[in-house]
């Protein structure tokens, strides 16, 4: 059976310069109406998370959510994916860094910049604001990595910072810890107080 994760696949290795057929027939049998560009795959469970708990199945909707490697490729898959290529609707993700990348991107490809959505800092920035460093802290205990942050935070970079980058911090310093609090952060929040741009974004699909 064909799925959503094949488009991904089939997407991403013609970014990467293959052919372009094999995306093509799978978003036709898929009837993929959307794109949601995301910087990386951590954005990616945020987002599939949040639908999730709002009872969507974005798949089923028609929806391809993907990570494009990064801002400077959010071109490259506009191009493809948008107007100029398979005629998908666009929509996205970024941190505030990243705005310029997605604005040119978006625009080359004939669409909106409206619809994009921008974080303070980044996702988990605006998350941990969310819940509170309290609340964080209290998640990574439940997951098990007290010692592990314990052990990060007596590291002398880490003095200078304040909590809120030191989390931010700590979920990148480990292959998928980045990826699985994306999700668990979500699912920690409040049904009224998710961040704006995820929210919004969730909105427009």
């Amino acid at each position: 059976m064909v799925d959503m994760g094949a488009l991904r696949d089939a997407v991403t290795a013609w970014a990467a310069g293959g052919p372009g057929d094999p995306a093509r027939e799978l978003a036709a049998r898929l009837t993929v109406r959307t794109a949601v560009l995301l910087e990386g795959p951590s954005d990616v469970a945020a987002v599939n998370a949040l639908a999730g708990r709002r009872g969507r199945d974005l798949a089923a909707e028609g929806v391809c959510v993907l990570s494009i490697g990064g801002a400077m490729s959010v071109g490259r898959y506009a191009q493809l994916l948008g107007p100029p290529g398979l005629g998908l609707r666009l929509a996205g993700l970024c941190d505030e860094a990243e705005r310029p990348y997605y604005a040119r991107g978006f625009a080359r490809a004939g669409v909106r910049p409206q619809d994009f959505f921008v974080c303070a800092a980044d996702l988990e920035d605006e998350l941990i604001r969310v819940l509170g460093v309290a609340r964080v802290a209290e998640l990574v205990r439940a997951e098990g990595e007290l010692r592990a942050l314990r052990t990060f935070l007596q590291q002398p970079a880490q003095r200078d910072r304040t909590p809120q980058q030191q989390f931010r911090r700590f979920f990148g310093t480990k292959k998928g810890r980045k990826i699985h609090y994306g999700r668990v952060l979500v699912e920690a929040l409040e049904p009224d107080r998710v961040p704006a741009p995820l929210d919004q974004l969730l909105a427009t699909l």
